[in-house]
């Protein structure tokens, strides 16, 4: 009976430590299910669109809506990272906008890239 104590004990001796240390080390994914104002300089100035997301452990989804209509998106959030993609049919084709940055607490900021641009966004959550 004690070698067993025993032998149970040197293995959460061992095993324990690891344990902890992916648990302390893991990045805790942000919480940006919420509706948002997301605001990016445009060539007319100004342009405040309103990004309603949904998400699900780090996987989201909603909708981008703004002066040339709505769009779906998916994308995901790792620890506070988010990235999603817009596409919108276009008279000229598809139109792809890749959205990447970083959450703090009720504020984004990030770039977004297509093939002819890039440009800077930030986000605030609405209360």
């Amino acid at each position: 009976m004690r070698k067993r104590i025993g032998w149970v004990a040197a293995v959460c001796a061992l095993v324990l430590p690891f344990a902890m240390v992916q648990a302390i080390a893991a990045p805790k994914t942000a919480n940006v299910a919420s509706t948002w104002d997301l605001s990016m300089q445009g060539r007319r100035g100004n342009m405040t669109q309103t990004l309603t997301i949904q998400q699900d452990g780090e996987k989201i989804k909603g909708t981008l809506q703004g002066p040339r209509g709505s769009s779906n998106f998916e994308g995901t959030v790792k620890g506070n990272a988010v990235q999603f993609t817009i596409k919108r049919e276009t008279p000229r084709g598809e139109f792809v906008m890749d959205y990447s940055g970083k959450v703090d607490g009720d504020t984004m900021k990030g770039s977004a890239r297509t093939r002819r641009f890039d440009i800077d966004w930030s986000a605030k959550r609405r209360n």
